[in-house]
């Protein structure tokens, strides 16, 4: 018997206590009942680690190489570091894993969150963070787009398409000054060159973009694309809405559906897989919105951590357990950790 089958058969043995609710740790226990049973062995049941026995876990923390892991809610909130996250990754990194940061957060470009990052203590090249804006920009230019792109965002989005000579409207402010009636005879000239909508968060979103929004995708050929369906956002003591919300709105009064680039949608990290640069079983992505990181796990074939310092908690992941609901199943992680620092009890 192999060192992986002897490991799960003894750990079939030993019971675990998760929310009152006991399980077994696998339910494999010869190499024969799955193929790459140490890859598996919390899959989709939210084990907490602090609830495992060393052995098992440093065991855990050899089935994977890659590490994707998001920004805010895990390593950082806004522009505060996340207490204990500098040391983890940098043992991580220490430790022999590959390190990449994958944001939603369109607002900046990658250049911009490789600053933010190593301003922060994070050592982490700039080709291996991945961000919404970055990628959108990069899916036009694959697409070999000609034409100009009105943007619904920030300078993050307008910078990115800036780097790869795409034209767009740019960015900010745009209110309604008059009656609509009036803005509609004399306010809005319509832009014949727009070919694609993009959309991301944007503090300055109002009426008037919504309705340029929706004369410009009422063209069939002009493309939808979407930087990312995030509903909310984690700040320090709040939650703030994210670029879903707007989304959503422009979904709503256009009746299309966008080209959805970043996280769940597995789009964000296909060139990581397709240029084999990941192992999908063996690699781990770590977030704190089960809806984006832990979907986007799903989607590829991640093994899954959801740390508590954003978004989602446990007590969301039990009700998941409880639903009927397929859809529900796919957002429950295989881990779980209050803060990502409690890796350091494991690997210090």
């Amino acid at each position: 018997m192999s060192d992986a089958a002897l490991a799960i058969r003894n750990a079939v043995n030993e019971k675990h206590v998760d929310g009152g609710k006991r399980y077994y740790l696998y339910k494999c226990i010869s190499d024969k009942s799955t193929r790459h049973p140490i890859e598996n062995m919390y899959k989709g049941i939210c084990a907490n680690l602090l609830e495992q026995p060393k052995e098992t876990v440093l065991q855990w923390l050899n089935s994977f190489d890659t590490i994707i892991s998001d920004c805010d809610g895990v390593i950082w909130l806004g522009d505060t570091v996340i207490e204990g996250a500098v040391d983890t990754m940098r043992y991580l990194k220490q430790s022999r894993k590959k390190i990449f940061l994958c944001t939603n957060n369109s607002t900046k470009t990658r250049q911009q969150l490789y600053e933010k990052a190593h301003s922060m203590g994070f050592d982490i090249p700039a080709e291996q963070i991945i961000s919404s804006s970055n990628s959108a920009a990069s899916y036009l230019k694959a697409h070999n787009f000609q034409r100009k792109v009105y943007v619904i965002g920030t300078a993050g989005i307008a910078s990115e398409l800036d780097a790869v000579g795409i034209k767009h409207t740019g960015v900010g402010p745009d209110v309604m000054s008059s009656r609509l009636s009036e803005y509609i005879k004399g306010g809005f000239c319509k832009d014949s060159d727009i070919g694609a909508v993009v959309v991301g968060f944007d503090v300055h979103f109002s009426f008037c973009k919504m309705i340029k929004a929706a004369v410009y995708l009422d063209d069939p050929k002009c493309l939808f694309i979407a930087t990312n369906t995030d509903e909310r956002f984690p700040m320090p003591g709040m939650v703030i809405p994210d670029a879903g919300s707007i989304v959503r709105t422009v979904q709503t009064c256009t009746g299309r559906e966008p080209v959805v680039i970043g996280k769940p949608n597995r789009r964000i990290c296909e060139h990581l897989i397709e240029n084999r640069i990941i192992e999908p079983r063996r690699t781990l992505i770590v977030g704190d919105c089960c809806s984006s990181d832990i979907l986007l796990g799903f989607n590829c074939g991640f093994q899954t951590m959801l740390v508590g310092t954003g978004v989602n908690q446990m007590n969301d992941v039990e009700l998941w357990k409880k639903s009927s609901d397929p859809e529900h199943k796919k957002l429950i992680p295989d881990v779980f950790l209050p803060r990502l620092s409690d890796l350091l009890t494991f690997i210090k």
